[in-house]
């Protein structure tokens, strides 16, 4: 014979099952804060950081294009500032006014940026870039594109200073005459170009021409 159930007894039941279900609902919710919170920790580099490119405020006259050969016009220019924003979505600028500083744009998917970059971390960590602030613009972003995001590649690769994250038609790239990836730019304490290179350049020619904007 087939046991019968009472009203109150479904109505248990249907309050249990409710139950279950506003506690998983809570438990979703507090995973989705927990991982929100820890990608706005990730700041420079965070292999799990939700955002890899940004609006950016350019600031000063463009730099020419870089030639292949012969003297850069750049050099003795102004350089462009740029206010944006790191992996983290904190506010960054790009110059910060105080010191020499080196800057590094790297795209994510450029096998030679994939090179120079470790490289230049491991320059970074002798400490061959004291006295000059270094500060990588993540460009050319596309998540189509191999190695992506940035963000978990300079992760990956140690990156130590800082980062700002170009826009997704790479302005700021543009500001700064990039014609190849990775490009390499001085700019000494009073804001100027010292030098612009492109490639991968060795180490003691970057060092040489650090010297340079910190004397």
């Amino acid at each position: 014979m087939a046991q019968k159930h009472s009203p109150s007894h479904d109505r248990r039941n249907t309050y249990i099952l409710i139950g279950v279900g506003v506690a998983m609902v809570a438990v979703l919710i507090a995973v989705v804060l927990l991982v929100g919170g820890d990608d706005k920790k990730n700041g420079n580099g965070g292999g799990t950081a939700s955002q890899q490119t940004a609006a950016v405020k350019i600031t000063g006259d463009a730099l020419p294009d870089l030639p292949e050969t012969g003297n850069d016009p750049a050099v003795g220019m102004k350089a462009p500032q740029a206010e944006g924003e790191e992996f983290g979505g904190n506010k960054v600028s790009l110059l910060r006014g105080d010191g020499p500083t080196m800057v590094v744009f790297g795209a994510h998917w450029c096998p030679h940026c994939q090179r120079e970059v470790p490289a230049i971390v491991d320059w970074m960590a002798s400490g061959g870039t004291k006295g000059i602030d270094t500060v990588l613009v993540a460009t050319a972003t596309n998540k189509n594109s191999p190695n992506y995001p940035p963000s978990a590649w300079l992760d990956r690769e140690g990156w130590k200073g800082r980062v700002i994250l170009d826009d997704d038609q790479g302005s700021l790239a543009k500001a700064y005459g990039l014609t190849g990836y990775p490009l390499m730019v001085f700019v000494d304490a009073e804001g100027k170009v010292t030098k612009r290179v492109s490639g991968e350049v060795p180490i003691d020619q970057l060092a040489g021409y650090a010297g340079d904007i910190r004397a």
